[in-house]
């Protein structure tokens, strides 16, 4: 049985022509000076990418995803229970319309980071 962390090495290797795409984009702070993390352990799941500091996962998903809507139920409802906001986009959106895709990253890191810091101020010291 492969482990986890073989599964995200094999996943970092064959990445798909979106993936890259998003990659190239995100990686080494390059987008909004935010750090992602791609194909990272979240056990027992391996999520597409993540921004850690805002618990921030987003999945990109293919033809593959129309088969499986109820296990990816089941695994953002588990993300979202450990705190983690997931944000899913289909690969044909981030080949045809990687801009508006990037747009909506863009209003969701700063969504979040709002509701980061509210759920901060309420947290009693």
């Amino acid at each position: 049985m492969e482990t986890l962390l073989n599964k995200a090495k094999r996943l970092r290797t064959n990445q798909t022509t979106a993936e890259q795409q998003l990659w190239r984009a995100i990686r080494a702070k390059r987008f909004e000076n935010r750090k992602f993390y791609r194909q990272f352990i979240i056990s027992p799941y391996v999520v597409d990418f993540v921004n850690r500091d805002l618990k921030l996962v987003v999945e990109l998903d293919g033809g593959q995803h129309m088969d499986s809507q109820r296990q990816d139920i089941v695994r953002t409802k588990y993300l979202e229970s450990k705190g983690y906001k997931v944000i899913r986009f289909w690969n044909n959106q981030i080949l045809s319309e990687f801009e508006a895709v990037l747009l909506s990253l863009s209003l969701t890191l700063s969504q979040r980071e709002r509701e980061l810091k509210y759920l901060n101020l309420q947290t009693p010291r």
